[in-house]
C-alpha cells in the first residue's frame, strides 16, 4: 500500500493505506438521503421557486423605486430643496421612507 507521512509541530506519524473502502450507502450526499422531503421538494419545485423568489424581488425593487421617486417629486410640487442640490426634506416623506424600506 501507499504510505503516507502526517507531521504536527511535535510529533511525527506514518501511515500506510492497505485498502480503499466504498461507503455503505452512495445514495446520501451531504448526510441527507434522497427520501428526505426537502430534497424532493427541491428536486420537483426547485426551478419554480427560484423563479418565483426572482419575480418577487424584481417586484420589491421596482416598487421601492418607484416609491422613492413620487416621495421626492412630491417634494418638489411642495417646493421644497431638491436633494441634489442639499435638501434634506425627503427625510420627513413618509413615501419616501415607504419605499427605502420596501
Amino acid at each position: 500500500g501507499s504510505l503516507i507521512t502526517l507531521s504536527c509541530l511535535s510529533h511525527r506519524v506514518v501511515c500506510q493505506v492497505i485498502s480503499t473502502a466504498v461507503p455503505a450507502d452512495s445514495g446520501q450526499e451531504n448526510g441527507t438521503s434522497d427520501s428526505s422531503w426537502i430534497t424532493r421538494l427541491e428536486n420537483s419545485y426547485g426551478f419554480y421557486i427560484g423563479l418565483g423568489l426572482a419575480v418577487f424581488s424584481s417586484f420589491l425593487i421596482g416598487s421601492s423605486v418607484i416609491l422613492k421617486k413620487k416621495g421626492l417629486l412630491r417634494l418638489v410640487e411642495k417646493g421644497g430643496t431638491r436633494a441634489g442640490d442639499g435638501g434634506h426634506g425627503y427625510l420627513k416623506d413618509w413615501l419616501w421612507w415607504a419605499g427605502l424600506l420596501t
